[in-house]
């Protein structure tokens, strides 16, 4: 299936996305979308004959539990919805604890990498199997960027896909800017991986950009996609045509003209690409010939022989054993916990600071009238209540959370802002719904006036 030049459709950009010349496709956050109450802007590109897909970010395939069904009714419900042809997720795992490993239960409230071990390609294979099962069109999933490496890893990412694709038949959504961010902050070779990969099974690139700060690069999605993240793209278009590539970006928008120039620049990078691999289509046939057989096709092969044994009998040890392991390690990030063995303590850090600023960032979203109620006070203090306090739910809920613990522990001064705030939390969390009567919540309102001034 081809899908052309596409972008990430975002509510912040739905205007300049439909106007855009040349847009074949969009792909949309899953659980942005309410099946019920589509964005009138995607109706009016779904009406238009545009491609909309699905991309979600809170399955956990590469988690030690299997796959939550709601979760994936619930996908499968917006596939039906938007008509799509296919649905994407991602290669992580975003929770860990509960039951399997008697533990606590933790949200990460992000994509955390899965080990390439034996152990978790075996649950991944099982997790994405019952997706598949449960979800009405093709599944795609999604390499991603990490910040940390997990010691003892036994295959190399391209080894890992391609043996995730050779099992299950899933289709892969290779994000280049991924590649690229593991290539700076884990030392790993992009053209390696994208030699090693199943080039068959690529449904659609994903390109966006980042920054580099002190040595580590950080998959933003909020800056202009820098020259090597093209060079990438480019690599893969020398390699295979992809059926689709798509412009990702979901904070700091610029105009419609700068988002213009960028798929401009993308697609120029798969010109280039195309026209390299026109140029070395003899020397490519000849490479696939068994006495020009690549390093990496060999490797490949010796991975799955290696792994073939591991195939049949998935035994639930295993997924304990990815369970303890991905616990500890979340744990160590949201909660304070030792650092477990083999992992390097600096990057841990970096990555618990990352994942403490995502969230006051998330929660801000959510429920932006804490900022407002809080003023300059509220990332600090949110920070400080993050470091003894991880998220067991999602963010709306980690919201309500927050503010109660700044009541219940007395921690703001100011009586205005601690009545405002009691006044929100009540709203939103109080032992039954409140009066909506047309007087109870003009005096709501009215109070609330008062208190700001």
């Amino acid at each position: 299936m081809r899908l052309g030049t596409g972008i990430g459709w975002r509510p912040e950009i739905a205007e300049a996305v439909e106007n855009m010349p040349g847009i074949e496709w969009v792909e949309a956050v899953a659980e942005n979308v309410c099946p019920g109450h589509l964005p009138e802007s995607l109706v009016r590109l779904r009406e238009r004959g545009v491609t909309v897909v699905p991309h979600g970010v809170s399955l956990g395939l590469g988690g030690a539990e299997r796959p939550d069904a709601g979760r994936l009714a619930a996908l499968a419900e917006r596939v039906t919805a938007l008509g799509s042809p296919l649905v994407t997720e991602h290669i992580a795992f975003v929770r860990a604890g509960g039951p399997l490993t008697a533990s606590p239960r933790l949200e990460a409230g992000h994509l955390l990498p899965v080990p390439r071990t034996r152990d978790a390609l075996d649950v991944l294979c099982e997790n994405v199997r019952i997706a598949q099962d449960a979800l009405p069109v093709p599944l795609a999933v999604e390499n991603i960027a990490a910040l940390i490496s997990w010691p003892g890893e036994e295959m190399t990412e391209g080894q890992f896909l391609y043996e995730l694709a050779d099992r299950t038949g899933v289709r892969l959504l290779i994000d280049v800017a991924n590649l690229h961010t593991n290539q700076v902050n884990r030392g790993e070779d992009a053209a390696k991986a994208l030699a090693e990969l199943p080039l068959e099974a690529i449904a659609y690139v994903h390109v966006a950009g980042g920054f580099e700060r002190d040595g580590v690069w950080h998959d933003s999605h909020a800056h202009p996609v820098p020259q090597p993240v093209l060079d990438i793209l480019t690599d893969l278009a020398s390699r295979v045509s992809p059926p689709g590539v798509l412009l990702e970006r979901d904070e700091n928008f610029p105009e419609r003209a700068e988002l213009e120039r960028e798929l401009g620049a993308i697609r120029g990078a798969l010109e280039k690409g195309s026209a390299e691999r026109r140029a070395s289509a003899t020397e490519a046939s000849a490479a696939a010939s068994p006495e020009g057989a690549s390093r990496g096709a060999r490797e490949r092969e010796t991975v799955r022989e290696q792994g073939a044994a591991g195939v049949e009998g998935l035994t639930d040890p295993a997924r304990q054993r990815l369970g303890l392991a991905q616990a500890a390690l979340l744990s160590a990030l949201v909660a304070g916990t030792p650092v477990p063995e083999g992992f390097d303590r600096v990057r841990l850090g970096v990555q618990a600071r990352a994942l403490a600023g995502k969230r006051a960032d998330v929660v801000a979203k959510v429920a932006p009238e804490l900022p407002v109620i809080l003023g300059d006070g509220y990332r600090g203090a949110f920070l400080a209540y993050a470091h003894g306090h991880p998220m067991s739910d999602g963010y709306r809920r980690d919201a309500l959370d927050f503010a109660g613990y700044l009541l219940a522990e007395g921690r703001l001064e100011d009586a205005l802002v601690r009545a405002e705030l009691r006044e929100w939390w009540l709203e939103r969390s109080g032992p039954k719904p409140r009066s909506g009567r047309p007087g109870v919540r003009l005096a709501r309102a009215t109070r609330r006036v008062l208190l700001r001034r």
